[in-house]
């Protein structure tokens, strides 16, 4: 359970009356209205009057495919996060007095206008898109729903595991953030991360002349598997024969593969069961984790999460183990200890004719969270993300601890905190750009803090999708590692690289915990922004490569891409599988030049007084 604010919950009383349904109703609403604003219509806001007199601050979109008008009540405004709703108005034209709807109808008219504002032909054309667009919007809503049961049932401290399973929100820059197409409600309280379920793995005995494998330097793949099952499970082994580790649902979709079904008929492959030890699912859903064990797995699963089916490719397999022995050639970690790159030094498939991927493919990554050490690490996205009405952030917890702790003002605390994040999560990071030429896609759910003393003493990057290498330094990066160079979708010119680590890092992950600061009463957000701008302004100013041109490039520009996955989800496109990965962007006002004018205009006021 989030921990209640005492002071918060008389005020949030009503709020806590409303079931569940409803809570998940309102942030579906929430986080796909706010991807609508910013991709599709902004919208027009005004002043209107409440019926007690009090005037409130409203958005309002023309919704001309059915005539009638939305209007959404803005609880708070944010610099760089999202704005909080409240009660949702509709007005049918012309004419029509105002009357509350409910979130999920105001959403409705909301996906209908998104395709009717291509015109009368596209929309007629992608009608398949309409519905399989809203049919994510309410595979998400009860997802969510079913998360934040799931939420209530469960005492929640602050290991790696309880941020792994606390997203039930999931994350707000998307239009159906929990959506889990090919996972059935049956399914999700074993296999989907905010259930607390546990599971095994389904292994098979394949003629280990079909594997096709391969691990860093130090990384014996035996060694791995033997942690995975008890010693007497290996006597199920025939001569010239290997396990291969399956996720269930991975499992039992192969199975139904032709190609498959042959190789168990002509006895190369045969399914074994579920054997070994327990693992619970992560925040990705598809890698798995046991805190008795120094390693996790990823794997494939024929299920579409969020934008995309969720599966590995061999340029992936192969990525996190050249970079495993990229990293192991520079001494870069051992200067920066606060950065602590999580490896997937290690894969194992089966090699099948004709095919890319067997869809066997799974990634081992490394365990930094095994026992004695689970509260080293939670995901950003949990720290940030929004907790049940009349309860506390992680943050928002953490931050007041502290405060209560050494006492000291809230404010100042906040600015502490923040300084200490930036020192492990920013700083290293642009660093690594600007001497490797490194860039990682470090959004909210791949980075991780170590917060167990209260102040981040460590910031962890995991995902071996998300490496962006700069042409620029191609030759010292072949150099450490050759197998670099054969790897597609690994090196990339500059300019995409600081479009895409700008909105990782910066708009997606820092982003976030100025928003959540701030929307939690703790500090205003532009004294967050003006740190941030800081900070970006010594390391433009101290470092001469790529990296100091990323950090200078995004003080100046007055807009920012923005990953737009409404749009994505409202053209269907699987963005892993687009080329080079590359989903759909949109410009955003920049938050540091929004603060330093609001800012600038400030002090002239000031002055003027």
């Amino acid at each position: 359970m989030w921990p209640i604010d005492p002071g918060r919950f008389a005020e949030e009383y009503m709020l806590m009356q409303i079931s569940k349904s409803q809570i998940a109703e309102r942030a579906t609403f929430q986080s796909f209205a706010n991807c609508y604003l910013r991709e599709v219509d902004p919208g027009v806001v005004s002043a209107h009057c409440l019926e007690d007199g009090v005037a409130v601050d409203c958005v309002e979109w023309d919704c001309a495919m059915t005539a009638a008008r939305l209007r959404a009540e803005i609880e708070r405004y944010s610099l760089c996060g999202p704005l909080r709703f409240g009660r949702i108005f509709v007005c049918r034209l012309p004419g029509n007095s105002w009357r509350e709807i409910a979130p999920l109808r105001a959403l409705y008219l909301m996906v209908q206008e998104c395709y009717a504002s291509m015109g009368a032909e596209r929309a007629d054309a992608m009608r398949n898109e309409e519905v399989e667009l809203l049919g994510r919007v309410l595979t998400s809503y009860r997802c969510i729903a079913d998360g934040l049961e799931c939420a209530a049932a469960h005492r929640c401290g602050m290991s790696f595991l309880d941020g792994e399973q606390s997203l039930a929100f999931g994350h707000w820059l998307h239009p159906t953030p929990k959506s889990l197409q090919g996972m059935t409600s049956w399914q999700r309280p074993a296999y989907a991360p905010e259930h607390h379920g546990r599971f095994r793995l389904t292994f098979f005995a394949a003629d280990a002349t079909l594997l096709r494998h391969d691990a860093a330097p130090g990384v014996s793949l035996p060694d791995i598997l033997r942690t995975l099952i008890p010693s007497r499970d290996c006597k199920l082994l025939r001569q010239g024969e290997a396990l291969i580790p399956m996720h269930p649902l991975q499992a039992e979709a192969l199975m139904l593969d032709p190609s498959i079904a042959q190789l168990v008929a002509q006895g190369r492959l045969r399914p074994l069961g579920a054997i070994g030890a327990w693992f619970t699912p992560t925040s990705s859903v598809r890698t798995v984790y046991n805190a008795d064990l120094p390693w996790m797995l990823k794997f494939s699963l024929p299920v579409r999460i969020t934008n995309s089916l969720r599966v590995n490719h061999m340029p992936e397999l192969e990525a996190g183990v050249a970079m495993s022995r990229l990293f192991a050639g520079t001494d870069f970690l051992a200067r920066y200890p606060r950065f602590r790159l999580i490896r997937d030094p290690a894969y194992l498939t089966l090699a099948l004719p004709g095919r890319a991927e067997s869809g066997f493919e799974v990634i081992f990554r490394e365990n930094p969270f095994t026992k004695g050490s689970e509260n080293s690490g939670v995901t950003i996205a949990a720290l940030t993300a929004d907790p049940p009405p009349g309860a506390r952030s992680w943050l928002e917890t953490i931050i007041r601890d502290l405060a209560a702790r050494d006492g000291e003002p809230v404010r100042e605390v906040c600015r502490r905190w923040f300084s200490a994040y930036l020192d492990c999560a920013l700083e290293p990071l642009v660093r690594l750009y600007d001497e490797l030429g490194v860039a990682l896609e470090a959004h909210q759910q791949n980075s991780l803090l170590d917060v167990s003393s209260g102040y981040p003493d460590a910031c962890y990057y995991r995902d071996n999708q998300g490496f962006y290498l700069s042409n620029t330094h191609r030759d010292r990066l072949t150099a450490l590692a050759p197998e670099t160079d054969g790897i597609p979708g690994l090196y990339f010119d500059d300019c995409v690289i600081q479009e895409r680590f700008g909105y990782y890092l910066i708009v997606n992950q820092i982003c976030s915990v100025i928003a959540r600061m701030g929307h939690d009463g703790l500090i205003m957000e532009d004294a967050l922004l003006a740190m941030l701008r800081a900070r970006l302004e010594r390391l433009a100013s101290e470092l001469t490569g790529v990296g100091g041109e990323f950090a200078a490039g995004f003080l100046s520009r007055p807009t920012i891409a923005a990953k737009a996955n409404l749009l994505t989800r409202m053209l269907d496109i699987d963005e892993l599988e687009a080329d080079d990965g590359r989903a759909i962007y949109v410009q955003l006002p920049n938050p540091l030049c929004v603060a330093s004018r609001a800012a600038r205009q400030g002090g002239a006021r000031a002055a003027a007084l």
